[in-house]
């Protein structure tokens, strides 16, 4: 089972999530945790980060900022395995791409995600 951390400050990105994941979750595929914002996500990665094997993030939010929670990760967070870090925004700009790039994601999506194509890389992974 992958165990998914979503970073998000939209309110009804847990809604979307749970509905479009659905199946994997009742098969036991995929295990969804949720934080608002990049304290949360730091907060919970401090007692769960041996489970998380992915992490969602949105780059735009309140606070800190999603390059920011990508920095903290990789330097608080590099035990084996670290984590696979996917960086989501709204703006496909290859200037953002290229610094989620640098600070160390492994992968850039665009929002509205397209999640046949979410779910194939998350199984690409397993």
């Amino acid at each position: 089972m992958m165990k998914i951390l979503v970073v998000d400050d939209e309110p009804d990105v847990k809604d979307l999530f749970q509905q479009r994941f659905r199946r994997e979750i009742r098969n036991d595929e995929f295990q969804l945790a949720f934080a608002n914002s990049g304290e949360e996500a730091l907060t919970y990665l401090a007692g769960h980060s041996s489970e998380v094997i992915l992490i969602l993030s949105d780059i735009n939010m309140p606070g800190m900022s999603g390059f920011e929670l990508l920095r903290h990760i990789r330097e608080e967070f590099s035990a084996p395995p670290p984590p696979v870090v996917m960086m989501i925004t709204a703006y496909g700009d290859p200037v953002s791409e290229q610094h989620a790039v640098e600070l160390g994601a492994n992968d850039f999506l665009t929002k509205p995600l397209d999640f046949a194509v979410l779910k194939q890389k998350l199984r690409d992974l397993i």
